[in-house]
């Protein structure tokens, strides 16, 4: 197995909410996932801890472009990096534009301390790689598995028995409960048990969860995801169905979560991690847009 190492990007400069990974190969440092732009000083750090520089990265791999799994990746182009992602990606992260203006009007003022800035990358250096697909970078060789559910234009990456999985294998701090990120607007149950079956049978022993860590066991977990997925999916399609206003639903369903953690032990520091690493407010958007979707 590779030799893989955990970067803590201290988003918000809270512990264990995003991860990059770096992998040593023959051929030089490989990232899987940048993290945001707003986190780059403890990529930084984290490569400098192994002896890197941003300048000796060459390949980076994300699972999606979402600005917390992506929104750097413009820097590591920038020194040199060719970027794999999902061919639906790519335009986007060839002109940003469309991407930011849409978070912008998610989060507003707060865009900048949140993620950054965000980059166009050139296209030359962008290369979109298609399912079952293998890179190989020395010694180590990156399978492409496409995973939609969270996300279209998702991929997990697979080196020996081990899968980075970004948002699609669900995000899981420490020993706490498992949760499914469920933001607008590629959100779709259906396509994400398909992910969830492939992956159960890949026979793998470990999942890295860009959100946070590794996990050992794997159908274990994954099988609880798929549970906790349906389960706010259910909870959310009354409340659509009844025209209820996602404003009035948000803080029901942020308690509903919390209440969740809680049951698991989960202190106020764990519940802080978990809002950034998921913010419980962006799953009621996501279901309500995969609801009205289903309803045609």
């Amino acid at each position: 197995m590779a030799k893989v190492k955990v970067i803590d990007l201290h988003f918000l400069e809270i512990e264990k909410a995003i991860a990059s990974y770096l992998i040593e190969t023959t051929e030089g440092p490989v990232i899987i996932e940048t993290g945001p732009h707003s986190s780059l000083k403890y990529l930084e750090m984290g490569l400098a801890d192994h002896g890197y520089q941003l300048d000796e990265v060459k390949h980076v791999f994300i699972t999606h472009i979402h600005l917390d799994h992506a929104g750097a990746a413009w820097a590591l182009a920038n020194h040199g990096a060719n970027i794999y992602l999902h061919p639906f990606g790519q335009k986007h992260m060839a002109d940003p534009s469309r991407l930011m203006e849409s978070a912008r009007r998610i989060y507003k003022d707060d865009m900048d301390r949140l993620w950054g800035e965000m980059r166009s990358i050139s296209e030359e250096q962008l290369i979109p790689v298609e399912n079952g697909a293998v890179i190989k970078v020395g010694d180590v060789a990156v399978k492409a598995w496409h995973t939609p559910g969270h996300a279209v234009h998702h991929i997990a990456w697979q080196i020996d028995k081990v899968l980075f999985t970004g948002d699609v294998a669900g995000v899981k701090i420490d020993t706490g409960m498992i949760q499914p990120p469920c933001p607008p607007p590629d959100i779709n149950i259906e396509d994400w048990q398909v992910s969830i079956q492939l992956m159960k049978g890949l026979e793998l022993e470990q999942l890295y969860l860009t959100h946070f860590g590794i996990v050992a066991n794997v159908n274990e977990h994954l099988d609880e995801l798929e549970k906790i997925l349906l389960e706010w999916a259910a909870w959310i399609k009354p409340r659509f169905e009844n025209n209820e206003d996602p404003k009035t639903v948000t803080p029901e369903f942020q308690e509903y979560v919390r209440q969740q953690l809680l049951s698991r032990g989960i202190d106020e520091k764990g519940i802080k991690q978990y809002e950034a690493a998921n913010p419980a407010w962006m799953s009621v958007a996501g279901l309500y847009r995969y609801w009205k979707k289903k309803s045609g």
